[in-house]
């Protein structure tokens, strides 16, 4: 009886030997790295049209936050920081959210576009098309999907976005430049307690004014109040806002998501009670940081991640 259970002990342990031998012997799955090197480069490396000096602000870069690990090209989002049209969040509403795409194995670039007062539309508009010219053409450099190219905007950089989501065009076929032949339509739209709207009942005054100065025209006023500008073909947006919002009010996504139902554009909007502007992940607070599942649950059922 003893001689029996040491042989039964000893397959066991044999057996148990074998199979973590197999499983270590297994190649990991692959797993999205986080780069830890990220890469700016000018939008235009000769210099960007309409520049006024030569100083950092007269230049418009975008920021490479690779996403390694991928298989196959993917989903990419190009994000442009708020800061009402005169500054820039960079960390929380570029830095951080590039990582948090990285996390998920998406490639993110943020974009350091050219601001008020110094600039007027239509360089910002110009700065953002530039960048979605940019990942397109560069796709298999940067490993990403040229039809996959999304736009997220913070704040006045939402108004970038929906901006860039309802003014585009296919490119120019006969540009010596080859990323001028790129359309400049974002395939997807993240906006998050953006600006949308100039109608002064809802309008972000500090916006306004950086973006258009102090006498805007009203034919400007009315064209980039892009709730009146979208139309079938504006990409699928994704949008979040809270009601407790004082700088930015949140009828403007709520009209912007009214216009895209109209047009028929697939589009989902979460609306939180509380919660003041400029929020970012807000990791902290029980309730907002959940917009960045639901944000993912969006992206996932689009097809835009990998299950």
């Amino acid at each position: 009886m003893i001689k029996c259970r040491i042989i039964l002990l000893s397959i066991a342990c044999v057996m148990a030997l074998s199979s973590g031998l197999a499983r270590a012997q297994q190649p990991p799955a692959p797993r999205p790295i986080v780069n830890a090197d990220p890469q700016t480069m000018a939008l235009w490396e000769a210099g960007a049209p309409g520049a006024l000096g030569t100083d950092e602000a007269d230049r418009p870069t975008l920021t490479l936050f690779r996403a390694e690990g991928r298989q196959t090209p993917g989903a990419s989002v190009i994000v442009a920081p708020g800061g009402g049209y005169g500054a820039l969040a960079v960390n929380k509403e570029g830095r951080q959210i590039a990582y948090w795409f990285n996390s998920m194995g998406v490639t993110a670039f943020v974009l350091k576009y050219r601001l008020g007062p110094r600039y007027h539309h239509p360089i910002e508009l110009g700065d953002a098309q530039r960048a979605i010219r940019m990942v397109r053409s560069r796709a298999a450099e940067f490993g990403v999907a040229p039809d996959r190219i999304g736009f997220m905007g913070f704040s006045a950089g939402g108004h970038l976005a929906a901006t860039a989501g309802t003014h585009f065009d296919e490119g120019k076929a006969s540009a010596s430049d080859p990323i001028e032949r790129a359309g400049s339509r974002p395939d997807f739209l993240i906006l998050a307690y953006p600006v949308i709207s100039f109608d002064a009942a809802i309008a972000h005054a500090g916006s306004l004014r950086n973006l258009l100065g102090d006498t805007p025209d009203p034919k400007l006023l009315e064209d980039l109040s892009n709730e009146l500008r979208v139309t079938p073909q504006t990409p699928p947006t994704f949008l979040f806002h809270t009601t407790a919002d004082a700088a930015v009010p949140v009828e403007n996504s709520v009209r912007f998501y009214l216009a895209l139902r109209k047009a028929k554009v697939p589009a989902e909007m979460h609306i939180f009670e509380n919660g003041p502007h400029g929020v970012g992940l807000a990791l902290a607070d029980p309730a907002l940081s959940a917009w960045p599942t639901l944000l993912a649950n969006w992206l996932r059922t689009r097809g835009l991640l990998a299950r």
